[in-house]
């Protein structure tokens, strides 16, 4: 949520902002309704002092006649009063639903673009695998191997989901050591968290405006499936004020996940790249403001740290503005050497938040130096997100023969260092 003294004070900023993430809000009916709000607000404090200072009048009124018109005089207010209440009941409603429809708004050096095909690429790390046979794809492998079962979970469960079997699952094991072995000596606290949350939580987390169709909700419990376990952690701290000596405060959570996949079609539909379940290691802090942008950057240099200690091939985008969720500011994103497919996919996201999500939990801190309390800045990021990571894995690591290498970080954590 954006401070309404932001949007006050700088409307064609917050359009600007809107536009460039292809986000249609009328910030003029917005501030509109923003004013109307204010004028009731005054109409009723200016009542209140009217009728303060009656009811220190009336007492000492003589005439009867005088002190009957008054009390007339401070029904009718009382009435009037009763109607602005009201009034003021809806704006702060109507403005509150228009406010939570503003998304984030970018920062200045975050590509401008109209969708993904904009992204910027900044980098590309590692040397492109490459085969002197024929390779095959990371589905026929484990298939084969008997590590992925996609038709048995669909008589089971249906479409987009599968079992991770075998040697496989225990090389999810070992991915999710190695990612906290990393973590913890980075002072990340590491959590399993709940997969389901009440819908304020995720609300405030800023995922329901837009993107909501994506979400599980279950009505007869009310509550909803996490769809990465950010939407969990973050509520985590609601109105709570945090100690500034424990900033950045850093948590690494290992969850499943849930996600509809709505718009996902063709090829990526059968397999585990887009899946309704899967699990995840996602970081996540809550930091000082003016630490946020370092915060990002040592987020993703950690993503990077894990992609290198895998030596998976992979490339790393700035994502513009048309392709950035509501609550995110500035965003990058990993995406792993797929040979199979000839392309990168991705495999990490990082997004700085700033206060956004902050400000619709209420998480603040205690400035030391003018002492007021202040929103902390909260951002997040992919460890591992462990089917996709798998993929890249089968496929870069292939041999002619069909078994699949164990990547050299992931060997201390396992009894084999082939799968076949």
């Amino acid at each position: 949520m954006l401070d309404i003294k932001l949007i006050r004070q700088n409307p064609e900023k917050v359009k600007e902002g809107c536009l460039k993430k292809n986000a249609q809000v009328d910030i003029d009916q917005l501030l509109e309704v923003d004013k109307k709000r204010r004028e009731t607000i005054q109409a009723l404090e200016d009542m209140r002092a009217q009728k303060n200072r009656a009811s220190k009048e009336i007492p000492n009124l003589k005439e009867e006649k005088e002190k009957n018109k008054l009390i007339l005089e401070m029904r009718e207010l009382d009435s009037n009063s009763d109607r602005l209440e009201e009034n003021l009941k809806n704006l702060e409603e109507e403005l509150n639903k228009l406010i939570l429809s503003v998304p984030n708004l970018p920062l200045d050096d975050v590509p401008v673009g109209k969708d993904d095909r904009e992204n910027v690429v900044l980098r590309e790390v590692g040397k492109r695998t490459e085969f002197k046979f024929e390779p095959k794809s990371y589905l026929e492998i484990a298939e084969k191997l008997d590590l992925i079962d996609i038709k048995r979970a669909a008589k089971v469960s249906g479409s987009r989901f599968g079992y991770i079997k075998n040697q496989l699952a225990l090389l999810e094991f070992a991915l999710i050591n190695l990612a906290f072995d990393l973590l913890t000596k980075e002072g990340f606290k590491i959590v399993v968290p709940p997969v389901m949350i009440k819908p304020q939580m995720m609300k405030n987390m800023g995922y329901v405006e837009r993107g909501g169709e994506e979400i599980y909700f279950l009505e007869k419990d009310e509550m909803y499936l996490v769809g990465t376990s950010e939407q969990s952690i973050g509520p985590m701290h609601c109105d709570e004020v945090l100690d500034e000596k424990e900033l950045p405060l850093r948590y690494a959570a290992f969850s499943t996940c849930f996600r509809r996949e709505a718009g996902a079609y063709g090829k990526d539909t059968k397999g585990i790249l887009r899946v309704h379940q899967f699990d995840k290691i996602e970081m996540f802090s809550f930091c000082h403001p003016e630490k946020s942008k370092e915060e990002h950057k040592f987020l993703l240099k950690t993503e990077e740290k894990l992609m290198q200690a895998l030596e998976i091939p992979y490339h790393v985008l700035h994502i513009c503005t048309g392709d950035l969720g509501d609550p995110a500011a500035d965003k990058y994103d990993i995406e792993a050497w797929i040979p199979l497919e000839n392309r990168y996919r991705e495999t990490h996201s990082t997004s700085n938040c700033t206060d956004f999500q902050a400000r619709r939990l209420n998480i603040k801190y205690r400035d030391s130096k003018t002492k007021n309390l202040e929103f902390v800045h909260t951002l997040n990021g992919t460890a591992f997100a462990i089917g996709r990571t798998l993929i890249a894995v089968i496929e870069n690591y292939q041999q002619k023969d069909g078994s699949v290498l164990v990547p050299k970080a992931l060997q201390k954590y396992l009894n084999f260092k082939k799968i076949q």
